[in-house]
């Protein structure tokens, strides 16, 4: 296969004779994107993951130049994640080690992967589970590491490297959790064994589509240290708020305020003199609910800690791309 689509969402063929790679961020084909500003993204690849899933008809639409021992040129079919042979998630970041709160300071609407923010700063974003997130109950990776076992959508996936954008050379407070974004995760996981209760493909106005996943780690006790570090609370994590409409796209490196935890999710935050109302990306609730299901997997022994074979690069900084020569 030279180029594919399924359900319309165009995936890679650049590998192996038939074997495709799907973006969660792809779009559908002929979308109008932000043309038409700001863009509904109704459809793309995190939403075909998700019918995946769920074990939904998908359409297959495929074009070769044909070979001897390949000469089909063209090909529609229909299937299910029955019909494959493999199908496995290859996630390359996942769960964020801490991350920026949004903000907008100007007078106009704007559209961000973190959502719609209102001008004047009329509303805060943010997107993390905070005192039940993985690396930040672990937040100078002691037991977390390449090879370790991860609850993945319901499957039990593994890290597979330290994830892109990974940057553990960061501020931290006194219990060394990063008071800024900070370590990521590269996941792997069997598709055919996921929950599509914990997958769901996302639209982001006038940003583009991605996918919501449920991850979980655990953590083994192995000293006081380790137990102490997974008492965090929210209280005790504090993130940076950003100015999505002027810092972050001009890359400043302007911090307007800092905030914990427990203020964000009381639902209002009061920063240069004014409350503003907060909201998270993350569900909390489907994190309990995700480290419920854990605890009970590894208490009847259908979970079973493993130790990492690599640690997580431990002084790591991230480069940034430069726009010209």
């Amino acid at each position: 296969m030279t180029e594919a689509w399924i359900d319309d969402v165009l995936a890679y063929s650049g590998i192996a004779a038939v074997d495709l790679y799907l973006g969660a961020t792809q779009l559908r084909h002929n979308d109008p994107a932000n043309i038409d500003y700001p863009g509904e993204f109704k459809f793309g690849g995190g939403h075909v993951i998700e019918k995946l899933i769920r074990g939904e008809e998908l359409q297959l639409f495929a074009l070769s130049y044909g070979t001897d021992e390949y000469p089909l040129k063209e090909l529609r079919t229909k299937f299910t994640i029955d019909d494959l042979n493999q199908a496995t998630m290859v996630n390359p970041r996942n769960c964020y080690q801490n991350y920026n709160v949004a903000v907008n300071t100007s007078n106009k609407t704007i559209y961000t992967y973190l959502g719609k923010l209102k001008p004047n700063m009329g509303n805060m974003t943010y997107s993390s589970a905070g005192q039940l997130s993985p690396l930040l109950n672990d937040p100078v990776y002691r037991t977390i590491g390449i090879g370790s076992s991860v609850w993945l959508a319901g499957a039990q996936g593994h890290v597979y490297s330290e994830g892109t954008q990974h940057t553990s050379a960061v501020v931290r407070t006194a219990n060394q959790v990063p008071a800024e974004g900070a370590g990521t995760l590269a996941l792997t996981g069997n598709m055919k064994e996921m929950d599509g209760d914990f997958v769901r493909g996302v639209s982001f106005k006038g940003y583009g589509v991605s996918i919501a996943l449920g991850v979980g780690i655990p953590i083994p006790i192995l000293d006081e240290d380790i137990l102490l570090k997974t008492t965090v609370r929210d209280r005790d994590i504090r993130a940076q708020v950003i100015d999505y409409s002027i810092d972050y796209p001009m890359e400043t490196g302007k911090v307007l305020a800092t905030v914990n935890y427990e203020t964000l999710k009381s639902g209002i935050v009061n920063i240069l003199g004014r409350d503003i109302e907060t909201a998270s990306l993350s569900s909390y609730s489907m994190a309990l609910k995700i480290a419920e299901i854990l605890k009970a997997q590894i208490r009847d022994g259908n979970f079973l800690l493993n130790k990492p074979y690599q640690p997580l690069p431990p002084n790591q900084s991230m480069k940034a791309m430069k726009a010209g020569k």
